[in-house]
């Protein structure tokens, strides 16, 4: 289809101008600017532009949501207008990266760093939460626990124990392989580089204090230089600092060792010099430098309970925006590690409830039924942990209901400060967290959890009501969301995926067909308000579904023709005989592998038939890189022969129901 230039070039102008341009790319569904100034950026033009379905700014990039097919052309008549050139994705992540300050960048480390290792983190918490239920005394009988009560349970706790505890026992490792990857080194040296600095021959970091006082602690004497024999299990900065080193030392030996010599050389003499400073400078440094950050917050949480609770508890929704949030994974690691247990976690666990209860509030107060709907579930999300969707795609929208959950989580911060509430490990958020806190802390926990939920609940439902008083903001609001969602211009094929039994309907207006679309990913199906990506969660393309894979293969649903496949292979364009398209985009920013992962069957032009393989796509290699592997299903808006699209959640492992129903114009 033809592109209005007037249009397009309305788009430059509200991001500032070509001036304003520092590179641009796009990927399959967003037009992607480094710009030299945001704050040139005109939202409101842009909100009122007929392509534009939504805009946003992340990590730097301003973002403005075109739609699939389409935004390649737009992008076309862009570089025509600007006389730019084009660029690629990595040139525009580069440029962006540029204007972070140096804090953003090295929280952007941490986090590349502790994404990846998040699920086993999280595996270890949960499974030791129930270690806590079996063994912890006094929860269901006086002063003893189930264990002692029934002994046959002693053994299978132990084992819980075991499989739980053994990604903190070699938690070095698990950072080592991904400090070293992120920093551009070989992932399989990061994990030996981890073992090293936990082997069993040296004295556990846990046993070091003890060691200390009694004076049994093991040193190597090297010539004369006495080096403490310790490990560092459940310490972080020895490895990350020992990890960057190390990712150095083997880049520069590749550059200059020659090919022949290279097994040889590079990675023992890498993992030798690396290894030997580890033990005796940067870990003894580090380590100091651990327990004084970690004692400093024990002193500041212990000598002003209630300030810290406040604080951090009510503060800790904004620093889920800003991302700051990753870097207290680390600190939450290095209290369990040195203290056995983190003060932090728990306001995490109920800030993620607060929020949650704060966007099913808005429920009761918003008169869109897209709206109340995106409330619902992305509440539910919240309530287990996952708290972007009701963050971005309700509270921080309508503004209020952000405020009322971090004034609910900041007087729940000040209670588990005061009463000392531990977490012993670091679990899943939100209601499940209380799996992570020691039992005999339950009672204030609970107590607090029912602060997060009755207060900004309530302070939500309140407010709401007396300000849009039945036709205020709240409907003011979801009038600008529908008409940024709504807009009429045609997409380009889109990938989805589509199962093609078409059933002549009838209803009192028109007879349509109904297209029945089922899952061309085997997994669990799930609303689009749970993907992390507002573009899709807000529904800024079109309607759909999303499904969370177990297993790599994408198959045509129905007979079709492949209209396009992304160059990066991670999602393809089906179009059916109908005229309808749908977009299948596998992952959430998959599109930085670069193909990495990714194999695709099929090529633009080619008659698929129903059931035959489009991609594969490697799970594993996709989480070890930190993106999320929920895989949206999308009908493009703005297709003349669709009537309606209805969502349904039927979906199963077997891809025996349908998803999505399309009703077609008769």
């Amino acid at each position: 289809m033809a592109i209005n230039r007037q249009n397009v070039e309305e788009i430059v102008k509200a991001v500032g101008g070509k001036e304003n341009i520092e590179a641009a790319t796009h990927c399959v569904t967003r037009l992607r600017f480094a710009l030299h100034d945001e704050s040139q950026v005109d939202t409101d033009a842009l909100e009122k532009n007929d392509l534009v379905k939504g805009q946003f700014s992340s990590q730097g990039q301003f973002q403005v949501i075109i739609g699939p097919g389409l935004v390649d052309k737009v992008y076309d008549e862009m570089l025509s207008i600007t006389g730019g050139s084009r660029a690629t994705k990595d040139e525009v992540k580069t440029a962006a990266s540029k204007k972070q300050n140096p804090l953003q960048q090295a929280i952007k480390t941490l986090a590349d760093i502790f994404i990846p290792i998040l699920p086993a983190i999280v595996m270890a918490g949960l499974l030791l939460g129930i270690n806590n239920i079996l063994t912890g005394p006094g929860i269901f009988f006086d002063s003893k626990s189930l264990v002692e009560v029934y002994p046959q349970w002693k053994d299978f706790a132990s084992i819980i124990n075991t499989i739980a505890s053994t990604a903190f026992t070699f938690l070095p490792a698990l950072i080592g392989w991904s400090a070293v990857t992120r920093f551009g080194g070989s992932p399989l040296l990061g994990i030996v580089l981890g073992l090293i600095l936990v082997h069993p021959d040296l004295l556990s970091a846990y046993g070091y204090a003890d060691a200390k006082v009694e004076g049994t602690v093991p040193v190597w004497n090297l010539f004369g230089w006495h080096v403490n024999k310790i490990g560092y299990q459940g310490q972080v900065l020895p490895v990350l600092v020992s990890a960057y080193l190390l990712a150095r030392l083997e880049r520069w030996l590749n550059q200059k060792v020659p090919d022949s010599f290279k097994l040889l050389i590079v990675a023992p003499v890498a993992l030798l010099i690396t290894g030997f400073l580890a033990f005796t400078v940067i870990g003894p440094v580090t380590f100091v430098i651990a327990n004084a950050i970690t004692s400093g917050l024990v002193s500041i949480f212990g000598g002003f309970p209630a300030l810290g609770g406040l604080i951090y508890g009510g503060l800790y929704a904004l620093l889920v925006i800003t991302g700051m949030h990753h870097t207290f994974l680390a600190v939450d690691i290095q209290l369990i590690g040195s203290e056995g247990g983190t003060f932090l976690w728990p306001m995490l666990a109920l800030s993620n409830i607060a929020q949650g209860a704060a966007a099913l509030g808005m429920m009761f107060v918003a008169k869109q039924e897209k709206t109340k709907g995106l409330a619902v579930t992305s509440s539910i999300s919240a309530f287990l942990g996952v708290t972007e969707p009701a963050i971005f795609g309700v509270n921080v929208r309508f503004k209020y209901p952000f405020i009322f959950g971090m004034l609910g989580s900041a007087i729940a911060g000040v209670l588990l400060a005061m009463n000392n509430v531990l977490a012993s490990s670091i679990g899943v958020g939100g209601i499940p967290g209380f799996l992570s806190i020691f039992p005999s802390q339950w009672g204030v926990f609970f107590i607090g959890m029912a602060i997060v939920l009755i207060v900004p609940f309530t302070a939500t439902v309140l407010f709401g009501k007396v300000r849009s008083r039945g036709t205020d903001e709240a409907e003011r609001t979801d009038d600008t969301t529908a008409k940024t969602s709504s807009k009429t211009e045609p997409s380009a094929p889109s990938h989805a995926q589509v199962h093609t039994d078409s059933v002549p309907v009838s209803s009192p207006a028109t007879a349509v067909n109904v297209l029945e679309v089922l899952s061309p990913v085997r997994g669990r199906i799930v609303p689009l308000e749970q993907v992390p990506d507002p573009a899709f969660a807000e529904r800024q393309m079109g309607k759909g579904v999303a499904v969370e894979p177990s297993e790599g293969k994408v198959t045509a649903p129905f007979d079709a023709t492949v209209a396009h496949v992304i160059k990066s292979k991670h999602a393809v364009i089906l179009e059916h005989a109908s005229g309808v398209q749908l977009l299948i985009h596998i992952g959430i920013n998959t599109v930085s592998l670069k193909g990495n992962g990714f194999t695709a069957h099929v090529a633009a032009g080619d008659k698929v038939k129903a059931g035959q393989l489009l991609l594969e796509f490697d799970r594993d290699a996709i989480a070890a890189a930190g993106y999320p592997l929920i895989s949206p299903i999308i009908v493009p808006d703005g297709q003349d022969v669709i009537e309606r699209v209805e969502e349904l959640t039927g979906g199963d492992e077997a891809h025996r129901n349908a998803v999505l129903k399309i009703y077609l114009q008769g």
